[in-house]
């Protein structure tokens, strides 16, 4: 291609559809996918605080977070259809209704929350290297560890600290950068891999004791007054929560759904989402309780039940486990990571500047910019409110997901030009106004007033849970009144 006709095109190999050869996913690499994205520490802490910390009744939890994944399955569907069809990325779908340029800096949207939260799950997962590191001269010699040299700190951080953070984003950077193939096989063997050490704690705690601790686990349960008309709130509340937790995956859902095989099996392992919430609630349930139950039989221990895993971990005698537990939450983190931030900014990025970038140096941008933000969260970003505006930037998901699908389903009726949408002729389809389409623009902003409302306005805070799915509403409605005019 020469160097004139480059100017005029946006394709990049990273960014054109899948060869036919590599639409290998099915139901079953599905269900590791969202069994990766339900096992991160927040994923654990948050479904047992449900049960447990909110004294909510049981059926009610559950029904709730059933209610909550159904629609991501159903929102996954809807997003990842169009993707899995013309074997396209979220972001370059995104140039049908944003318009080829409109989509470069919208998506880019998604970098800089992706980057972001990339760097903040890269400097908690350091902590997961470090204390190893820690048992590891602990078991050695003991004394080493009161050195001057592991009692200086910079940036919140002593030496210890410092290797963790460099070996855990080197080992996500140099790991994530090798291409989707290699990705897939890093969901498979973390999805099972952490399933299997669930299976191993949840059986050395049941076995422990069997008749002990499944009283304990049935002494949580509430399921008293469940059709109480008061519990539909409470309902609503779980449902939104479950659906907020999991929000962050959908809008780049296609990034994954490209390589599936057909439509049913996209069904299939969407579907697969429910199981996998009911088999990690389960466990993690009598997990926590099991353990609360054996903790507070000491006196010291009578405080507050702990649903985080760290917590846990740090009450436990057996180093075994404790070491055992710590591997089983760096192969979690880093493969969540991998899912829900790196990739997604991987394709945004390319997206952005198509023509000097790959999935490497792409993926080399990423790493060093989620170091810097890695080593700056504690001291820095941490305590000047950063994650309030993330979650305004996070307020444009939503809006974007719903201009695209009324786009793909309502407006193109699922078609798209495939030339076209790599191109800047002004002729071009997508091309609208100088690359932007207004109506597109306008439905998104909309959208995102309604949606970030509920973050910054004090009297709409309780909507927040609800606030991708108010902002999809009002620019997928909008949009679809502008658009057809």
């Amino acid at each position: 291609m020469s160097p004139q006709n480059l100017k005029k095109n946006l394709t990049n190999w990273d960014l054109v559809s899948v060869n036919p050869n590599d639409k290998n996913w099915d139901w079953k690499v599905l269900f590791c996918f969202w069994g990766v994205n339900i096992q991160s520490v927040i994923g654990f802490s948050l479904i047992t605080s449900l049960y447990i910390i909110y004294n909510l009744n049981t059926f009610v939890v559950f029904f709730g977070t059933v209610l909550g994944t159904f629609l991501v399955y159903l929102f996954s569907n809807w997003i990842g259809k169009p993707s899995l069809k013309h074997g396209l990325p979220f972001v370059v779908l995104l140039r049908s209704s944003m318009g080829v340029i409109g989509a470069k800096y919208f998506g880019l949207i998604r970098f800089l929350v992706g980057v972001f939260l990339f760097g903040i799950q890269t400097y908690f997962l350091s902590k997961a290297f470090s204390y190893l590191i820690r048992i590891a001269i602990f078991s050695v010699e003991p004394a080493i560890l009161d050195k001057q040299i592991f009692l200086t700190f910079f940036l919140g951080m002593n030496l210890i600290d410092w290797f963790a953070i460099i070996t855990a984003i080197i080992f996500q950077g140099f790991l994530f950068s090798v291409g989707m193939n290699m990705n897939k096989k890093i969901i498979i063997f973390s999805a099972i891999t952490v399933y299997l050490g669930i299976l191993l704690f949840f059986l050395s705690v049941l076995l422990s004791d069997v008749k002990f601790t499944t009283q304990a686990f049935l002494g949580l349960l509430n399921i008293e007054n469940f059709l109480d008309k008061n519990n539909f709130g409470p309902l609503i509340t779980v449902t939104s929560t479950v659906f907020a937790y999991f929000s962050i995956v959908i809008l780049s859902f296609g990034d994954f759904s490209r390589y599936v095989k057909n439509e049913s099996q996209l069904k299939k392992g969407n579907l697969s989402l429910i199981l996998n919430l009911i088999i990690f609630s389960f466990s993690a349930l009598f997990i926590v309780s099991g353990m609360d139950a054996f903790l507070k039989q000491d006196p010291e221990n009578l405080t507050r039940i702990l649903t985080n895993p760290t917590d846990i971990i740090g009450k436990l005698d057996d180093l075994f486990l404790i070491v055992l537990a710590l591997i089983f939450i760096i192969i979690a983190s880093a493969s969540t990571n991998l899912i829900v931030n790196f990739i997604p900014s991987q394709y945004t990025l390319i997206n952005f500047l198509p023509f000097s970038l790959s999935v490497k140096s792409a993926g080399f941008i990423i790493t060093i910019i989620g170091f810097v933000v890695g080593i700056f969260w504690l001291t820095f970003l941490s305590q000047v409110g950063a994650l309030s505006f993330i979650d305004t930037f996070g307020a444009f998901f939503g809006p974007l997901f719903g201009v695209m699908i009324s786009d793909f389903y309502y407006i193109q009726k699922g078609k798209l030009n495939n030339k076209d949408i790599y191109s800047l002729e002004n002729n071009g389809i997508y091309y609208y106004s100088g690359g932007w389409h207004i109506k597109a623009v306008y439905s998104v902003i909309l959208g995102v007033i309604f949606s970030a409302s509920t973050i910054w306005n004090t009297n709409l805070m309780f909507l927040q849970s609800f606030s991708w799915i108010i902002g999809a509403f009002v620019s997928a409605f909008t949009y679809l009144l502008l658009a057809r005019k």
